[in-house]
């Protein structure tokens, strides 16, 4: 009889065989973004148009299929064609009407249709290869003279304008590195040297014969973005572990998955590892819960493990709440299978045999795929009883949660799966010993889960080469805000916030100056410019006073008012309060009510003072983790940006012009050509004068709408 991994292997192979003959043999393919955030860019439209015209005109061997979104959500929707032999092209901003010239040139006739693709949007140049150059910081100190060997070789052989050379984030090949990628051949170089890169060059891309003594032999799940060549610039930068197949294979289809060697890990470790193999290995890897609070996986798998239970419980936490943050519901949208085959290891690991995604119903159609996983997972014999044809028992079920923020908090979580009102406990005891209707629990998020496989496939040694000291491996996060690549990133830990905003993320909008970052949720601090040089691990924004959270990240610029973002949060957090400790109930409540104040023009002096006793009584005294992080908008603002809170207070003055009740608008009769253009955008009509003589805003009416400044073409209109 065949082993379960014989078992699996075979299924494998018919997957890829079903998979060539039904796609990867086709002449053309063509994917197209479905996911919630694509979706709504008219995606959906998009592929409808593409079959039409398939239907219409039946050219022979061009397939379409769907991948979740890859993380560059300003672009969307985005459709990816791949010929034979051809770098994949990226078609960014799609349209039905796009859809149509793209398909007539490319699709039918091969012929890019520049204006619309990814790189034209970036200004990347036209390449026939790409060549990615680690830039990590055990390569770092060669990376710039390899670089610099690679394009003085290729102008040397004339292909300077043929071949992209571009640094790349740590590939995770310390023990190989420096390391270099060339793409499409898809060789990975090890031990690169400026001589090495001559050689690659001379014999690899000139004379077609690959330098096989430096070509490293080994595999990895992780990092599969490098196919997508439109992406260079963008995602170059990243190390892709939680997002490694997202963008890349079909959601709703397990035979894309197992074509990725997914299941693998958990019939590994099910067939050659015990439980405690599994928690050491995870412990060793340096993982911590990816969900904000950064407590080590391995040891919270362990208390687990160790109690002396009959029934034991996995739940994933996919209650992703945060303003601005869609990393759990992008991942789970886009990868379904890991997340199941996470919750598998995590349940073998701890001894549990029944497993819960808790996930919040708005969540719809990462509902319908982790829905489909399950389903798909259970007929292939991957979920239920006798699991991969084991003696082990596991099974899945979703709980969906009704949007409270305050269930993000696991006590709360674990009250709202029990049917109860979604408020947190105090702890000691914790969920690992007294869970789930008082059973050994253990929780982890979405990021965590996903992490699981990559680790003991590519090895717990190499997971824990990636990132610092203390925080280890990737971090995803949800990049918004004034940034010109807005989307999801995923950046080894130590990456720096500058790295991020200005590597990854291009840059500021506009040409607008950086003011701030906001990290961590409405629950982390905004960090000024002059820490823009602090790395994403968990202890050093700790030390400066945000917090990692679950991932979201919101780029301020000059035109933001820091004590109105401040409010703004702490609304939030306030409005999610649970209302079960005083300190978090009362307090943000006072605190909401004196920043309301200071943005009125109502603010009176002793009124920081105030917001700071009030937040620091708070973080020291509330219940749980939600309220003891709300006062972090208010602190760090206020540490950073004081000058802004006097200004509110002392001058009645919003130095970014945002709060409108500290604003007033004047006609400098000067500038005022009398057109009359601000007359007839003022919905008060507070604004008198005759065509072609100088008008004047009576201040008492005006209600500060601002609808006169935007509409002067003659900067007559002044506001102080």
């Amino acid at each position: 009889m065949a082993t379960p991994m014989e078992q699996l292997l075979e299924r494998r192979r018919n997957a890829k065989f079903h998979l060539f003959r039904d796609k990867f043999s086709a002449d053309v393919r063509i994917t197209v973004g479905s996911a919630t955030c694509e979706n709504a860019a008219g995606s959906e439209a998009v592929r409808r148009r593409f079959q039409e015209l398939l239907d219409q005109h039946k050219p022979k061997h061009v397939v379409i299929g769907n991948v979740g979104c890859s993380g560059k959500c300003d672009m969307e929707p985005v459709v990816l064609i791949v010929r034979p032999g051809e770098l994949p092209v990226k078609y960014v901003h799609m349209t039905p009407e796009r859809v149509d010239e793209v398909f007539a040139e490319h699709v039918l006739n091969g012929r890019q249709v520049e204006k619309y693709t990814m790189r034209h949007e970036a200004g990347m140049p036209a390449a026939d290869r790409v060549i990615s150059v680690c830039e990590g910081a055990h390569c770092r100190a060669q990376s710039s003279e390899i670089q610099k060997a690679f394009r003085e070789s290729l102008a040397a052989a004339g292909l300077a304008e043929k071949v992209v050379v571009t640094p790349s984030a740590c590939q995770g090949l310390c023990a190989a590195g420096p390391v270099a990628y060339v793409y499409p051949d898809d060789v990975m170089y090890q031990h690169v040297t400026p001589e090495v890169a001559a050689r690659i060059v001379n014999e690899h891309l000139v004379g077609d014969r690959p330098c096989s003594d430096h070509i490293w032999q080994e595999s990895r799940v992780t990092n599969r973005f490098a196919p997508l060549y439109s992406d260079v610039y963008f995602f170059g930068k990243q190390l892709r572990i939680t997002l490694r197949n997202c963008g890349v294979i079909d959601p709703e289809s397990l035979d894309e998955y197992l074509a990725v060697r997914g299941y693998e890990a958990a019939v590994t470790a099910m067939t050659t590892m015990t439980p405690m193999d599994v928690i050491n290995a995870i412990t060793k890897s340096g993982l911590r819960g990816r969900g904000g609070g950064g407590f080590p996986t391995g040891v919270k798998w362990n208390f687990a493990a160790s109690q002396a239970s009959d029934t034991k419980y996995i739940i994933c936490n996919a209650d992703e709440g945060d303003p601005g943050a869609f990393m759990d519901r992008s991942t789970i949208e886009g990868d379904p299978h890991t997340i199941v085959e996470g919750m598998i290891l995590a349940g073998y690991a701890i001894g549990a045999k029944r497993g819960f995604v808790y996930i919040r119903a708005e969540y719809s159609l990462a509902i319908k795929r982790i829905e489909k996983a399950i389903e798909d997972a259970r007929a292939a014999g991957f979920l239920g009883k006798g699991i991969f044809g084991t003696a082990c028992d596991f099974d899945i079920e979703i709980r969906l949660g009704a949007g409270a923020f305050v269930c993000g908090e696991e006590t709360a979580l674990i009250h709202s799966i029990e049917g109860e009102r979604g408020q947190p406990r105090p702890r000691p005891p914790y969920p690992a010993v007294i869970g789930l209707w008082g059973k050994p629990t253990v929780i982890n998020n979405v990021e965590t889960m996903a992490n699981l496989p990559a680790i003991l496939l590519d090895g717990p040694e190499w997971f824990a080469s990636i990132g610092t000291a203390r925080s280890k491996g990737t971090k995803v996060f949800a990049l918004a805000g004034k940034v010109k690549n807005t989307g999801l990133v995923e950046v080894p830990m130590g990456t720096t916030l500058r790295q991020v905003v200005f590597d990854v993320g291009g840059g500021i909008l506009n040409g607008k100056r950086f003011k701030a970052v906001q990290t961590g949720g409405p629950a982390g601090g905004c960090m000024p410019e002059s820490a823009l040089d602090t790395p994403v691990d968990y202890d050093s924004l700790m030390a400066a006073g945000s917090i990692m959270g679950s991932g979201g990240m919101i780029v301020i610029d000059e035109d933001s008012c820091m004590v109105d973002m401040a409010r703004y949060f702490l609304d939030f957090t306030q409005d999610e309060s649970c209302g079960k400790c005083t300190p978090c109930r009362e307090g943000t409540k006072r605190m909401l009510e004196i920043l309301n104040r200071i943005t009125s023009g109502r603010g009176v002096e002793g009124d920081v003072e105030k917001l700071l006793r009030l937040g620091d009584t708070i973080k020291k005294t509330s219940l749980c983790g939600l309220g003891q992080a709300a006062p972090n908008p208010v602190l760090s603002t206020i540490n950073h940006f004081r000058a802004e809170y006097d200004a509110h207070i002392r001058e009645k003055r919003c130095q970014a012009g945002v709060c409108t009740a500290l604003l007033s608008y004047t006609i400098d009769p000067e500038k005022c050509v009398g057109c009359g253009a601000c007359a007839k955008k003022c919905p008060v009509n507070c604004i008198k004068g005759q065509p072609k003589s100088v008008y004047v805003i009576d201040g008492v009416r005006c209600i500060r709408c601002g609808n006169c400044f935007k509409a002067c073409k003659f900067n007559a209109v002044q506001r102080k």
